[in-house]
């Protein structure tokens, strides 16, 4: 059998100030963007009250002045008939009482002047009251609006940072020769790749210990970590079958197949530090029927 062909990652040169960067940028972004969708969900319930209320008052105020105008409507007709009255009796009276009804007359037209006067006062009164909390109710949804198009933006925004980290993730071949998917190289990429959704992701914190640690639906054991050489030496129990993976280094796809699926499983782990490794375990979405 010829020998398994192997990958080997270039050693650092030096402290990755990038990783933390981009991470914290995507988890700003994410955190900025569900804090604005929930601003923006605020503000439309807001916007809802708001317009309820307006729409109530302003049958308040329709009913009101439906209410006054009828009440002077009918103070007017009553005048009106006061002041026929007193203009009949003007003229089947005497003189004296002529000139009496005259005066009455004249005191009922005057009053008459007054309170329709009063009446369109009211109504131009209520009219303005409306027309201002209408222009008050189009100025609030004009903010909306903008809201609205502010949040959009912020969407975009995001979504084309994460498409530019997408872009920027490697595919590389595994310990096993086989071309492996996408590698992440950080927590900020490895969202990424959650978001892709072309694999299931598994992410893991594994210290040296005498118990094996399950992760997805295998186990590991770690038995040596090289953290000047950012190389570790890992067990896999998968279908009840132990291999060990020897000296692999960072960022490298640790390639192991299980009867579950025909595309191999990999191991990636993006830190090696003394008696740790932080990484995670990239399984295929199709399975195998058995």
């Amino acid at each position: 059998m010829s020998p398994t062909p192997t990958y080997t990652v270039p050693e650092p040169h030096g402290p990755n100030w990038k990783t933390p960067l981009v991470a914290a940028a995507l988890i700003a972004l994410v955190a900025a963007n569900v804090y604005l969708y929930v601003q923006i969900d605020h503000t439309r319930t807001d916007m809802a009250k708001m317009r309820e209320s307006i729409l109530t008052e302003i049958s308040n105020l329709r009913d009101a002045s439906s209410v006054s105008t009828q009440s002077q409507k009918q103070r007017i007709e009553t005048l009106k008939e006061e002041l026929e009255q007193a203009r009949h009796q003007a003229s089947m009276s005497a003189s004296q009482a002529k000139a009496e009804a005259t005066a009455r007359a004249e005191q009922l037209a005057k009053k008459l002047e007054v309170e329709q006067a009063k009446v369109q006062q009211q109504v131009s009164s209520e009219i303005s009251a409306v027309k201002e909390q209408a222009t008050t109710a189009n100025a609030r949804i004009a903010e909306v609006n903008t809201d609205v198009g502010n949040v959009r933006t912020q969407v975009a925004s995001t979504k084309t940072e994460l498409d530019k980290t997408i872009a920027d993730l490697k595919r590389v071949t595994g310990d096993l020769g086989v071309q492996s998917g996408l590698i992440a190289t950080n927590a900020g990429e490895l969202a990424a790749l959650k978001r892709l959704g072309e694999r299931n992701y598994f992410e893991f914190k594994l210290g040296k210990t005498k118990q094996r640690q399950r992760v997805g639906d295998i186990t590991l054991l770690l038995k040596k970590t090289d953290p000047k050489r950012n190389k570790f030496t890992v067990e896999v129990m998968a279908d009840d079958k132990l291999t060990e993976k020897k000296d692999k280094n960072i960022n490298e796809p640790v390639q192991f197949y299980t009867s579950k699926a025909k595309q191999p499983y990999e191991l990636v782990v993006n830190q090696v530090q003394k008696d740790l490794i932080v990484g995670y375990l990239a399984t295929p979405k199709e399975t195998v029927s058995r």
